[in-house]
């Protein structure tokens, strides 16, 4: 959803505020791991505390995901392997994070069905977030580029953050509802661009491709 400036404008940044750490030789493998821990640390506050505390740890876990990579770029260090990890942790943490919203849920005294429908849409919440992964990855697997969509990592850190940050058991209810239905629409938007990418290969041209790395 963000577009290309916008991104490129948010590298540079954060090229800039790693650069101090950079040079204390902390490696970006390092750095992925921090964030891994960063965001373990958001779910459990989300799991027992103030829904908005963890709202912010989330927006601010979403950012420290930038670093790792800027760090990899300031120190020339960028490798397949450190692409690999920090895309497979990201995967970890967002399972925990609706992890710990499960936990959450099951903590608060909610009207009969709420519940259920809170854990429901959590489940969904997190098994279409691997979904949108999963179709970019498979796709770039097979040689195609795969980068549409609306819900990609950073704008799903972004609706749960601001989610969580509403502090209240409806605003985490009709987040968790925005949530199944951008990353539902996005899936499918990667499942037809993939579909219409494909095609050609029945004429005898090759799909585009790409490097491969989920978002």
């Amino acid at each position: 959803m963000f577009g290309t400036q916008v991104q490129q404008r948010a590298r540079s940044i954060a090229e800039q505020i790693v650069r101090p750490v950079a040079a204390l030789r902390i490696s970006p493998n390092m750095v992925s791991f921090a964030g891994l821990i960063l965001n373990a640390v958001a779910a459990l506050v989300i799991a027992l505390g103030p829904l908005r505390w963890g709202g912010a740890l989330v927006l601010f876990s979403g950012v420290f995901d930038m670093f790792d990579g800027a760090v990899a770029r300031v120190q020339k260090k960028s490798s397949t392997f450190g692409a690999f990890l920090d895309s497979t942790l990201d995967r970890y943490a967002e399972g925990l994070l609706f992890l710990g919203i499960i936990f959450h849920a099951t903590r608060v005294e909610h009207a009969s069905g709420t519940l259920t429908t809170l854990l429901a849409l959590a489940y969904g919440a997190a098994i279409l977030s691997l979904i949108v992964s999963y179709t970019r990855a498979r796709a770039e697997g097979l040689g195609m580029e795969c980068k549409v969509g609306i819900m990609e990592r950073p704008e799903r850190v972004l609706l749960l953050g601001i989610g969580l940050l509403i502090g209240n058991e409806i605003g985490l209810l009709w987040m968790l509802v925005a949530f199944v239905v951008l990353t539902g629409f996005t899936g499918l938007q990667r499942i037809i661009h993939v579909w219409r990418t494909s095609a050609p290969e029945s004429a005898g041209h090759p799909p585009k491709t790409t490097a491969r790395r989920m978002p």
